[in-house]
């Protein structure tokens, strides 16, 4: 008898953990997001450069319809991973690059590090970035979003290079 006492509260333990685990991952889901930007030769070399801003828009209200959720019951959203990898020319790999740095905002005052890298490996033609802890509710809540970038180039560029940026945030939120 004192087994099935001893017993009873730790399986009522374990089933509460357990669903609350299954409610949690029904409440979670992923908004993934790729967009290019080409780096022009002649950059000036070993000077943090601004690159070109590049507008984001976000789709977000056709995701949350499509996970039984909306913008308004949206808990948290957070920077899960952003990997740059160069796509053209083919040959080409981050050895020009010494380090970088992403930037999100919606109206140009509301500015914050979306991630980051320094000491870019050299021989790498792929790199993931090390992301932010900022909430980023607002961000993927409005119809569009401004990445602008800081980089720090290590050697001469002699042709375009074009990276494509794959990002993905962690949504977590009410249902309908």
């Amino acid at each position: 008898m004192k087994k099935v006492l001893f017993l009873a509260p730790l399986l009522v333990l374990l089933a509460f953990v357990s669903s609350c685990d299954k409610l949690d991952k029904l409440l979670t889901f992923y908004i993934e997001d790729s967009q290019s930007v080409k780096i022009a030769s002649g950059f000036p070399v070993n000077v943090v450069t601004p690159v070109s801003p590049l507008t984001v828009p976000t789709r977000s209200d056709e995701k949350f319809k499509n996970e039984n959720t909306s913008a308004n019951l949206v808990k948290d959203v957070k920077l899960d991973r952003l990997t740059l990898t160069v796509t053209d020319p083919s040959s080409e790999n981050f050895d020009f690059l010494s380090s970088i740095s992403l930037y999100i905002s919606t109206d140009g005052n509301d500015r914050i590090l979306l991630a980051s890298m320094d000491n870019v490996p050299m021989g790498v033609n792929t790199i993931q970035l090390n992301a932010t802890t900022e909430k980023l509710d607002k961000y993927i809540k409005a119809s569009s979003y401004t990445l602008s970038t800081e980089a720090r180039i290590r050697k001469a560029i002699s042709k375009d290079i074009t990276i494509r940026a794959d990002s993905r945030f962690k949504v977590t939120a009410d249902p309908l």
